[in-house]
């Protein structure tokens, strides 16, 4: 019995070697059948057979109302509407003509097996996975991973309103497609009449290539595509709207014909038996190789567990009070963290030692966060104490540009360490410095309303596109981190905590955490939480972005109340010579002050001290938008004189 064992296992990891090295399979027909996961076909997802967990990826969409619009399909797809703007050459706040193919950029990331974009989406009365799947997504995802990453919500009985989790079909890049030169996997949505040549040829300008795409999607040359599926195709270079080529004219479909008997049996047959054969043996031996190690890796969890049982409660720094509010717990087990994490790589203590030199002090950017490098890329490492799992299980289940990303966790005698994705710039604090003393650290006009634009676009997506919505609760300079870019992502999500599902609603705390100045009046008097409170702290934000002072140092200076000086910014009358005296000596007057302006407007409407009053996110990352498009005209005029 233990030499069976030991064969069968040798088979397994063979089986399991091909896999990896393998290409991704096309789904076909079968993303129809609901109540049948065809997991083996791929149809919960493209497999995380990849060198790399996450990667820059890109999707095809249909314009069609009502996701027609730059901020609509970007909204929908979570994707980033200057990067949606951009790559398609329209205005930030453009309308889309019918049926117009639409490039859209995302980030894409390993979740358990499977890679996959994932965002939120509100149902409406008379949805139900298929819809949702085929019609408004048009095949971008399948109603088999949407019953799958759903099974708290009735497949039958889908209720308007209900928030769900949404797998988007993207991939990344395999280790053979890396070392022939491409870049990018673009996922295709088929429609009607649709081929694989027609289709790469529309790409070949980015270096599409019919044969590397039939080997991407394991497709022969007269394999049939299905319309609502997606295909695969490798790109060299980044794809835009005015490189793609217009579509060769689809040949007419041939006349429907009498059924006709099959021809004699030729060698060529035989060999696809053969083949057929050969494919079904390796299927099952992989289908075992699961099962086999699923039962060793049960066993082995058993065995663990009589011997001693894991678990760690931590002491909670909340009151009373919240916990009953809040209906929140501190307490967990590791067991309960470790489910919660399937995305992210648990790493040892001793991986962490190395990365950082045994959290040595060369390696220590602020506090208790250490730059590390793990496996050739560059990591932020965080020491923790105190309970994460709300933290952890946040970061988990988004997957957002603008929100830094955790790639991985440890624990180790008592402590939690987080891996984050590196941001080589910094945090955005150290960019605004309202001493005037930093010479070397200087960001542009263009710079900083693009930051803007994506803190907006990341709190857009906390608060819209997640399930359920969140609220961050400690917007500031400090938590906002800089790439190698200058692009903005939120960090720091210690304070975070779940909101209302409805715009106005509201949850009560006595737990009042936070940066004062910061802070909006109704939850410091009053404890009220909503999604609110970070529209109030955003426009915070925007004021020292554009005057480089704090705002404590502001009203100290100015001995105005922010309501009182914000009203005298914009006064039509002396406003723009006021604005002139508050913005930031390092810009240097070079600034278009009739975009100050409207940016000054919306920080006022922020500051509202009536939450309801404040806009949403999705209305400020719609002006915030605008504001960017006008800026870089503005910026490529003052560039040309």
């Amino acid at each position: 019995m233990g030499s069976f064992h030991f064969h069968f296992f040798i088979a397994s990891l063979f089986c399991f070697f091909s896999y990896i090295v393998s290409q991704q399979p096309y789904t076909g027909s079968t993303t129809a059948d609901c109540t049948i996961t065809h997991n083996s076909t791929g149809n919960l997802g493209y497999f995380c057979n990849t060198p790399n967990r996450t990667c820059h990826s890109f999707l095809t969409f249909r314009s069609r109302f009502p996701f027609n619009s730059v901020s609509s399909i970007s909204a929908l797809l979570g994707s980033d509407p200057s990067e949606l703007s951009r790559v398609n050459s329209v205005h930030a706040s453009a309308t889309f003509p019918p049926e117009k193919l639409v490039l859209v950029p995302i980030t894409c990331s390993c979740s358990g097996p499977f890679l996959q974009s994932n965002v939120s989406f509100t149902t409406r009365a008379g949805d139900n996975y298929f819809t949702i799947a085929n019609e408004t997504l048009q095949g971008l995802s399948t109603c088999q991973s949407l019953i799958s990453q759903n099974p708290n919500i009735s497949v039958t009985r889908i209720k308007g309103g209900e928030r769900i989790l949404v797998p988007l079909r993207c991939a990344c890049l395999t280790k053979n497609q890396i070392d022939m030169g491409f870049n990018y996997l673009l996922s295709y949505l088929i429609v009607f009449g649709d081929t694989v040549s027609q289709i790469t040829e529309r790409f070949e300008p980015f270096g599409a290539d019919t044969g590397i795409t039939l080997e991407a999607n394991e497709l022969q040359p007269e394999s049939f595509i299905n319309p609502f599926t997606t295909l695969l195709i490798p790109l060299k270079t980044e794809p835009s709207s005015t490189g793609m080529k217009e579509p060769s004219p689809s040949p007419p479909p041939p006349p429907p014909s009498l059924p006709i008997s099959p021809p004699p049996a030729s060698k060529r047959t035989w060999v696809y038996v053969l083949v057929a054969v050969v494919g079904g043996v390796v299927l099952a031996a992989a289908i075992g190789a699961v099962v086999f190690f699923m039962c060793v890796r049960k066993r082995k969890k058993k065995t663990e567990q009589t011997t001693t049982e894991i678990s760690y409660s931590f002491e909670s720094t909340e009151k009373p009070s919240e916990k009953k509010l809040d209906g929140e717990s501190s307490s967990f087990t590791l067991e309960s963290i470790s489910s919660a994490v399937q995305s992210v790589k648990a790493y040892s203590f001793k991986e962490l030692q190395d990365a950082t030199d045994n959290f040595s002090s060369t390696h220590l950017i602020k506090g208790s966060v250490y730059h590390g490098t793990i496996n050739g890329d560059s990591a932020a490492i965080k020491k923790m104490n105190g309970d994460v799992s709300k933290q952890i299980n946040l970061l988990n289940k988004t997957n957002h540009s603008n929100l830094i990303r955790l790639s991985g966790v440890c624990f180790d005698e008592g402590h939690w360490y987080l891996v984050f994705e590196y941001a080589a710039k910094g945090p955005l604090s150290d960019w605004i410095d309202s001493n005037g003393s930093s010479d070397d650290k200087f960001l542009t006009w263009t710079q900083r309303i693009q930051i803007a634009v994506d803190v907006a676009t990341g709190l857009n997506y906390l608060h819209s596109f997640t399930n359920p919505p969140h609220v961050h609760k400690d917007l500031k300079m400090d938590n906002i981190l800089l790439d190698g870019d200058f692009r903005g992502k939120i960090s720091n999500f210690s304070n975070a905590r779940s909101a209302g599902w409805e715009e106005g609603e509201f949850t009560l705390t006595m737990h009042i955490v936070g940066t004062r100045g910061y802070m909006a009046p109704e939850y410091l008097e009053n404890g009220l939480v909503s999604t609110k409170l970070d529209v109030y702290s955003f426009g915070i934000l925007i004021i020292e972005m554009l005057t480089g002072k704090e705002v404590s140092e502001l009203h100290r200076k100015e001995n105005l109340q922010l309501s009182e000086l914000l009203e005298k910014v914009l006064d039509e009358k002396d406003g723009k010579e006021y604005l002139n005296h508050l913005m930031d000596p390092s810009l240097e007057g070079n600034f278009p002050i009739e975009l100050v302006v409207p940016m000054m407007s919306i920080a006022y409407q922020c500051l509202n001290k009536d939450p309801s009053h404040r806009p949403s996110m999705d209305e400020i990352v719609q002006s915030l938008c605008r504001i960017l498009s006008s800026s870089l005209s503005w910026e490529l005029s003052n560039t040309s004189v």
